[in-house]
């Protein structure tokens, strides 16, 4: 067996001191890179500057698009419709003859009641100058006078129902549907033409009893109808109604706008704007600012660099914009972007 030799003991006990040491400074040499990047870097955001501004309480609601007069003739009295003027799409005057309805037969009686009337008339005339050169009685001229008065009366009839089988237009408008054709039979009161008058244009808007009290008769409104949705157009509230819809529990409220192109038509769907309230001095957000963290609305505000959450309450929407009524202050900075990436206490860098 060797002998232990001292100086190779002295050397291992050197080497066994220098590993564990030389492990370490390996070990904190790699570890502050990884501590560099640990370190978080400031995320950048922007703000907007709160300051009061004007922003309007809107209600809009559907409506629906009804003629300004809209007008179903029908017959004065039965027969054979003997001729019809305008067809359909036609315009019309008030006053314009529409069609004639048996009236040939109503000729004949009103040429009989002329001819009756006029007999009387001469009749009564005669006796009354006999009674004049007194040939003849009172009581003859009496009886001339109560015969002519008759015919008179008659006569007067028979005009009325000649002048009924003659339909004359009641309003300006256009002729929008016939029920019937030359050469057809009609029962007096059965309708013969729709008329419609489009000049003006009612929208008819249910609205509900918590904001009817902001509308009143002559108040302006902007409207926009589906059919042309890039054009907008300015209303007046015509009428207000005093009583709510049994079924619905809503007020109705009639708008009149001008459509002098006629290209509005009844039955077309609107979209009416009426204006409730304007706040003048009101503390406003984007929309998009809002955060929704468990159901509760979060702002985050910026100051000196570092991110502080706020719980607010909204009031009334315009456009993209929301009115602020609690947990926002004037001269304060809100974050408009980044704000999904940040949280209270958060360095931020702003741009």
């Amino acid at each position: 067996m060797k002998a232990f030799n001292p100086i190779f003991h002295v050397i291992l006990i050197t080497l066994l001191g220098v590993i564990p040491i030389t492990g370490c400074n390996r070990s904190e040499s790699s570890s502050q890179p990884e501590n560099a990047r640990g370190a978080a870097k400031a995320v950048q955001v922007s703000v907007l500057r709160v300051e009061p501004v004007p922003i309007r309480d809107v209600l809009v609601l559907p409506g629906e698009t009804e003629a300004w007069q809209d007008v179903r003739v029908a017959a004065d009295t039965g027969g054979r419709v003997e001729w019809i003027g305008p067809r359909e799409g036609d315009l019309v005057k008030k006053g314009q003859l529409m069609a004639k309805i048996e009236v040939s037969a109503l000729k004949a009686g009103l040429d009989k009641a002329e001819a009756a009337f006029k007999l009387a008339d001469e009749l009564y005339e005669r006796r009354l100058q006999l009674f004049e050169r007194k040939i003849t009685t009172q009581e003859d001229l009496d009886r001339s006078l109560t015969e002519r008065t008759v015919a008179y009366n008659t006569l007067r009839q028979a005009r009325v129902e000649h002048e009924r089988g003659f339909l004359h237009s009641p309003i300006d408008g256009r002729v929008n549907y016939l029920f019937l054709d030359e050469g057809e039979f009609v029962d007096r009161g059965k309708p013969v033409v729709d008329l419609v008058n489009v000049d003006k244009i009612k929208i008819n808007v249910n609205v509900p009893e918590l904001d009817v009290r902001y509308l009143k008769p002559d108040q302006k409104a902007q409207v926009r109808i589906d059919a042309f949705p890039d054009e907008q157009r300015i209303g007046v509230i015509d009428f207000v109604s005093y009583k709510a819809d049994p079924a619905t529990k809503t007020f109705p409220v009639r708008v009149l706008i001008n459509n002098p192109q006629h290209q509005i038509r009844p039955g077309m769907i609107a979209r009416v704007a009426f204006l409730r309230r304007v706040f003048p001095d009101a503390l406003v957000a984007p929309i998009f600012s809002l955060v929704d963290k468990g159901g509760e609305r979060i702002l985050f505000i910026e100051k000196d660099g570092v991110v502080h959450a706020r719980a607010v309450s909204i009031g009334v929407i315009e456009g993209d914009r929301i009115q602020i009524t609690e947990g926002l202050h004037a001269g304060e900075n809100l974050i408009v972007t980044g704000q999904r990436d940040v949280e209270e206490g958060m360095k931020v860098q702003v741009k």
